[in-house]
């Protein structure tokens, strides 16, 4: 076989998942991958509000990429995972978190404006019930021809990985959590 008989698209659907480590680190990757090549990235953030590295990074790289760069975070903490849940916040406000950084992960991704549009654990929010399985179908068709998307976080759900390009499932074979260490700054957030 040839690189002759390979065919290029204008724009892909890219899932990280599974219970493994590595969705969020694989999206940023791909951002920077994307803007190394001049393109207009949004990244959406769900489900996280506390102080995270990819924070600090985006927030001082900004200014280098200016209206090429848009980052979002949206959500309230994690929803419904025992004792590191966000225990002050309500159901209602979950969902209402959810649907704003929805919208605005919609809006990216009919603009025009991004030639990416990450959605960073949006499937968590669809897999908790603080998004619509359908809301999730409707971003990946309803995007611009030549937006590509990248959707992250655990249980990307399975009736939906015909209309993906790229889906690849991080297993975990060993992480330290499992042994009670707590997450370490800078390898895990």
């Amino acid at each position: 076989m040839s690189f002759e008989d390979f065919k290029t698209k204008d724009s892909v659907v890219v899932v990280y998942t599974g219970e493994g480590k590595g969705k969020t680190s694989a999206s940023l990757g791909l951002m920077v991958r994307a803007l190394g090549n001049h393109w207009r990235v949004a990244y959406v953030q769900f489900i996280k509000h506390w102080g995270v590295g990819e924070h600090v990074f985006i927030r001082d790289i900004q200014p280098v990429f200016g209206d090429d760069l848009l980052f979002y975070k949206g959500g309230k903490g994690f929803y419904d995972a025992g004792d590191i849940s966000a225990s002050d916040i309500t159901d209602d406000q979950h969902k209402q978190a959810a649907q704003e950084t929805y919208d605005v992960a919609l809006k990216a991704v009919t603009s025009g404006e991004y030639d990416l549009v990450i959605c960073d654990e949006i499937n968590n929010a669809v897999h908790d019930s603080l998004l619509t399985e359908e809301q999730l179908a409707k971003l990946i068709t309803a995007r611009g021809k030549k937006v590509s998307l990248c959707l992250t976080g655990r249980n990307f759900p399975e009736s939906l990985i015909g209309q993906t390009d790229i889906a690849t499932n991080m297993s975990k074979i060993k992480h330290h959590y499992d042994d009670k260490y707590l997450a370490n700054k800078g390898i895990d957030y």
